[in-house]
C-alpha cells in the first residue's frame, strides 16, 4: 500500500533507483533488502528464501549450508543467519570470481558494513577510494556510500560481509 516515492524514502534510495530494480534493469544490493524488508515488515529471509525464520536464542549454520543467493555470475552470498527472526545484522559468507577490475558492480544501501578478507584478494572501492585487501585484512564503511569490489590476481576472493541496517538502532 506505499507509494514507490515512500518506498525508496523509506528505505535511502532514490524513486529512480527503486524503480531500476522494480523493473529489473539493476542490480539490488542484498544490504538493501534489510531495509526493503523492515517497510515491509517481514524478515530478510522470508523475502531471500520464501520461508519465515524461527530461531529465537541462536542458530547454526554448519559450513556451506546456508541459504545461497546469486546476484550476479561474478558474486555469491551464503547467508549465515537466514533462521534467525528478528535480527539486527546479515552475516554472509560472500566469494567474488575474479573479473576485469575495471568492470566493478557498484551498489549502496543503508546502514554500515563490515568485511573480513577470508581468502584471495579482493579490490574495495568505496566513494571513489580503491583499497586492496588480502587475506585477514578489515574494512567497516558506511555502506550508503557507492561500493563494489572485484576478486584480484586471477582468483576468487572470499570475505565474511555483516551488513547491519543501523537506521532502526539509531532513531
Amino acid at each position: 500500500g506505499l507509494s514507490i516515492t515512500r518506498v525508496a524514502e523509506l528505505t535511502g534510495i532514490s524513486e529512480v533507483e527503486y524503480r531500476s530494480f522494480e523493473q529489473e534493469l539493476s542490480d539490488i544490493p542484498v544490504g538493501w533488502l534489510s531495509s526493503f524488508a523492515r517497510v515491509c515488515g517481514i524478515s530478510t529471509t522470508s523475502l531471500l528464501t520464501g520461508s519465515d525464520p524461527h530461531a529465537q536464542v541462536f542458530h547454526v549454520t554448519r559450513k556451506g549450508t546456508g541459504p545461497v543467493v546469486e546476484r550476479r555470475n561474478e558474486y555469491h552470498y551464503e547467508s549465515l543467519a537466514s533462521q534467525f527472526v528478528g535480527r539486527t545484522m546479515d552475516p554472509f559468507i560472500v566469494t567474488v570470481q575474479s573479473e576485469d577490475p575495471l568492470k566493478i558492480h557498484y551498489n549502496s544501501h543503508p546502514g554500515n558494513e563490515f568485511n573480513l578478507v577470508l581468502s584471495g584478494k579482493l579490490l574495495l572501492s568505496i566513494d571513489g577510494h580503491d583499497l586492496t585487501l588480502e587475506e585477514g585484512d578489515s574494512i567497516y564503511f558506511d555502506s550508503s556510500k557507492k561500493h563494489g569490489m572485484a576478486a584480484l590476481d586471477g582468483k576468487p576472493a572470499s570475505f565474511l560481509a555483516i551488513i547491519c541496517d543501523c537506521t532502526e538502532a539509531t532513531r
